[in-house]
């Protein structure tokens, strides 16, 4: 079996997942009914059109500025962080240095027969560059999301992984020591370096094969500090769970919005971008920057359509948001306009 897919669960991983109120006795559920609208009469033309017509939908050696660690406050403890194209984010907050989603890999799809390849080049070299990593947080395990070259280079320079539940398995075959790893429910809280850090309900799936589909669970993630509430919302559908988590544990100075990588076919797992502004507003978010494109055509729109529709409804909506370059160190006080994907 390929590394790349990871573990299989174990008798002993299907116990400790028993004992999740969300595991309905086989497999992980979402808060509502979820399905995925998909007609497989419709399967050979959407596969041509996936893999074949990408006029528009990709865009090639999309830049990224070179990471500097001299231009990081390393005394400072409100966030500073670096967005690397699709959900993978550098994050210095609280003198911690921590990732989320930190998928830099070439290629969103290894199992599949067809490339999806990144829009930006060389980023796995980016690795490299990092300080030790303090922590590492993990939403959910599709391949966009953990990447097994990814992890190799990081194992060795992280201290601590924090992953959605069901996670660890495929990280401990990848080498992590167990220790290393915590998992976390829904709702779940650990105290990190000053920094609450609580696991929150999407509306979505997991799954890296054909026989381990919802087999862990998928979230997003909370950082609260003294100064700054943060959240990652994780990849998701629309839900009343938008609303339940800015009840229990918003407002939120900033979050980076799941946006992009939609489709009428798997609408219920994946936002369009209004609904992700709707969602920023549903869980009282001050500030935002949407995530989840820039970095790999996994849908059949535009590479630049999640951002455009993003910002024509936030500015509707009057919404503060934020659109950093790619490798471009920012704040959550940021401000920028040059809406540099226009030139591209």
């Amino acid at each position: 079996m390929r590394k790349q897919f990871g573990a299989k669960a174990s008798k002993l991983d299907l116990y400790n997942y028993s004992k999740s109120n969300y595991w309905n006795g086989v497999i992980f559920e979402n808060l509502e009914v979820t399905t995925m609208d998909f007609s497989w009469s419709k399967m050979p033309e959407f596969l041509h059109k996936q893999f074949f017509k990408k006029e528009g939908r990709e865009a090639q050696s999309l830049p990224v500025i070179p990471f500097d660690v001299e231009l990081l406050q390393i005394s400072n403890t409100s966030m500073q962080s670096i967005w690397y194209g699709h959900s993978a984010i550098f994050m210095r907050l609280e003198n911690a240095t921590i990732l989320i989603d930190p998928m830099f890999g070439s290629d969103a799809a290894p199992i599949a027969p067809f490339k999806v390849k990144r829009f930006s080049d060389s980023t796995l070299e980016i690795i490299d560059s990092f300080p030790e990593i303090d922590l590492v947080l993990i939403s959910h395990d599709h391949y966009d999301h953990l990447d097994y070259h990814s992890i190799l280079k990081l194992k060795e320079k992280t201290k601590l992984f924090y992953v959605a539940l069901g996670v660890k398995r495929h990280l401990v075959s990848w080498g992590v020591p167990e220790a290393n790893i915590t998992e976390f429910n829904w709702w779940d809280e650990l105290n990190f370096n000053e920094i609450k850090i609580t696991f929150t309900p999407t509306r979505h799936f997991s799954g890296r094969g054909l026989r381990d589909r919802a087999k862990s669970l998928w979230g997003g993630w909370v950082l609260k500090t003294e100064q700054e509430n943060i959240w990652f919302s994780g990849d998701s559908g629309y839900g009343s769970h938008f609303k339940e988590i800015g009840s229990r544990l918003g407002p939120f100075d900033f979050a980076f919005m799941e946006c992009g990588q939609y489709n009428e076919n798997w609408h219920q797992i994946h936002m369009y971008p209004e609904e992700s502004v709707q969602a920023a507003i549903d869980a009282k978010v001050q500030n935002c920057m949407p995530v989840h494109w820039g970095g790999f055509a996994l849908a059949q729109h535009s590479w630049k359509e999640p951002v455009e529709r993003f910002i024509e409804k936030a500015g509707s909506e009057k919404l503060s948001y934020i659109i950093p370059k790619i490798g471009e160190l920012f704040s959550s006080e940021f401000i920028t306009d040059s809406k540099w994907w226009q030139n591209i």
